[in-house]
């Protein structure tokens, strides 16, 4: 994983970059083989289930689909804005501020929803929740200054 300690205590340029180039690669082919095949193929990530998430870019206006790792909050879906625990926020959620309607693939279901940051009591239990899900989150957290958001997507129309 990016940001991962090698044995001076720091992450060399060289296992960053390593880290992130799989990432990206890891990333690219979930993508394509969940919309190749519409959703029966990518909804389980490691061990948490996935959905396919189109934003419009903020930049660009043009649709961006990205496959991540979520859980539902009734008929909420969260997601955790970590971007692997850079210091950066995910290109997703600055994408969702600038336009928050978006488009979700969850296994073969097409969902229209509507993104907004967690309030203070949605942030704290499902951070923990989170947590106890995938614990690299709470190491992420520990390596960088800005506060992890926790994203709901509310189902819309």
């Amino acid at each position: 994983m990016a940001g991962e300690q090698g044995t001076g205590g720091a992450p060399s340029r060289q296992q960053s970059g390593l880290a992130q180039t799989m990432q990206g690669l890891v990333t690219r082919t979930h993508r394509a083989v969940y919309q190749w095949s519409g959703g029966w193929l990518g909804e389980y990530m490691g061990p948490m289930r996935a959905l396919l998430l189109t934003t419009t870019g903020r930049k660009s206006a043009q649709p961006r689909a990205i496959p991540l790792g979520y859980f539902r909050d009734g008929e909420n879906f969260a997601l955790i804005a970590s971007n692997w625990g850079r210091p950066n926020p995910p290109a997703w959620w600055l994408n969702l501020q600038a336009h928050p309607e978006a488009e979700v693939l969850v296994g073969r279901r097409r969902l229209h929803v509507r993104a907004r940051q967690a309030n203070a009591e949605e942030q704290e239990r499902l951070w923990q929740r989170a947590v106890r899900s995938y614990p690299p989150y709470a190491r992420y957290q520990r390596g960088i200054e800005r506060a992890i958001p926790v994203v709901i997507l509310e189902p819309i129309g």
